[in-house]
């Protein structure tokens, strides 16, 4: 006799089942809310540059090249044109103060010269002509006035006698009478004599002044003159090194032209061009360094051009001390330009990832050896550091090597 079998709830299939489902269920919850989805690429890590982040004195400067140039040159200037007669100093040679350089003609400036200086003579002439004339005048009213005073001391002793003879009724009233007129006469020409004397001796004192004021500048137009001629001769106005340009005899050089150049050879200073991006904050006073032979000199910026030209300006920088041995005129020098005071900062090493990121953002290795992409924040930058703000931490590593072959991939699996 057959017997109903009870049937079971929990079979083996249906088990499998739910144990499949619930596996199922966690895998998509796991996957909606706890699985990475940022995209991965497999890269060498022998191929990357990685660099650690580290705390330390952050300066801020910049790497430039100057050129050493004399501190002190003096231009040589034509004053004035003609043909190069004889080249007594070659350029490259040491000169002293009054060693004749050049040594130049012009014919036509020779006859300007002497007719200048006839003209001069003559007007000088007539200078001294019009202030013998006035002397000779001043004598002629001088020996008027003696002329007079001498009638009047021949006339007074007469009058006083004929006065006193007139009034003792022992001369007539006609023979008084001409004495006493000449003698009046003459005390009224000296007056008058006098007077003009006086007035004339004004005028040519204020006259002989200027005479004297004329033929001064006369005597230095003249020696103005004399000296025109001097001016072929090119002499050095200070010690120094010479440089002139190509210079053959029988060259013309015409008034003005710059023919060359005197370097002091003491002192140097560097002419140092710099991108105008730097400009604002460039100032006088600024330090800088190179290094020679082994040894690190420093400058200082004393003189700043703020002219543009093709994008750059230029600066002068002295020696703080003694110039170095053994330096050039024209010779280059790689020098640190200090923009800024040192301060602790965090540091993260300069590389190719700033051009693909903008220093927005770099790839941080994380704990498992992976990279992983972080935005940061970056402040200023030298040749070797950029000074870290914001995202980054004493010692982490960083790939600091270009990311133009990973694309937007957001993890880096090295292997």
């Amino acid at each position: 006799m057959d017997r109903k079998l009870a049937k079971k709830t929990w079979t083996p299939k249906r088990i499998a089942w739910i144990v499949g489902g619930v596996v199922l269920v966690a895998g998509i919850i796991y996957q909606i809310g706890y699985a990475d989805h940022r995209s991965t690429m497999n890269v060498e890590k022998d191929r990357l540059s990685i660099a650690t982040v580290s705390k330390g004195e952050f300066t801020d400067y910049i790497l430039v090249s100057g050129q050493i140039e004399p501190a002190q040159t003096f231009f040589l200037d034509a004053i004035e044109g003609g043909m190069v007669a004889q080249i007594v100093r070659e350029s490259g040679a040491i000169v002293e103060v009054g060693d004749t350089i050049l040594i130049m003609a012009n014919s036509n400036l020779q006859l300007d010269v002497m007719q200048r200086e006839t003209m001069l003579y003559e007007q000088i002439n007539n200078l001294r002509q019009t202030r013998l004339f006035l002397d000779q005048n001043d004598l002629s009213q001088q020996g008027q006035l003696a002329e007079i005073d001498y009638q009047i001391s021949l006339l007074q002793p007469q009058y006083k006698r004929f006065k006193e003879l007139h009034e003792k009724k022992l001369v007539s009233d006609r023979e008084f009478e001409e004495v006493a007129e000449q003698y009046e006469y003459n005390l009224k020409r000296k007056e008058l004599t006098y007077k003009s004397y006086k007035s004339d001796s004004i005028a040519r004192s204020y006259q002989l002044a200027q005479l004297r004021q004329s033929e001064s500048r006369m005597n230095a137009s003249l020696n103005g003159v004399g000296q025109i001629l001097n001016n072929l001769v090119i002499k050095a106005p200070i010690a120094g090194q010479l440089a002139m340009e190509q210079i053959e005899v029988g060259q013309a050089i015409n008034s003005g032209e710059r023919y060359g150049q005197i370097d002091v050879q003491d002192e140097f200073k560097v002419r140092v061009p710099i991108d105008e991006l730097y400009l604002p904050r460039i100032g006088r006073g600024l330090k800088g360094k190179f290094t020679l032979s082994g040894v690190d000199h420093e400058l200082e910026i004393m003189k700043i051009y703020p002219t543009i030209t093709n994008g750059r300006f230029e600066v002068d920088m002295k020696f703080t001390g003694e110039s170095p041995q053994g330096i050039r005129r024209g010779q280059s020098v790689r020098i640190r330009l200090q923009l800024s005071d040192s301060e602790q900062s965090l540091l993260l090493p300069t590389g190719g990832f700033f051009k693909d990121t903008g220093g927005n953002w770099v790839f941080v290795i994380n704990s498992s050896g992976n990279a992983e992409k972080r935005n940061i924040r970056l402040g200023n930058k030298n040749p070797e550091f950029y000074e870290v703000l914001e995202g980054l931490v004493e010692g982490e590593k960083v790939i600091i090597s270009g990311y133009e072959n990973f694309g937007k991939n957001e993890i880096l699996d090295l292997n």
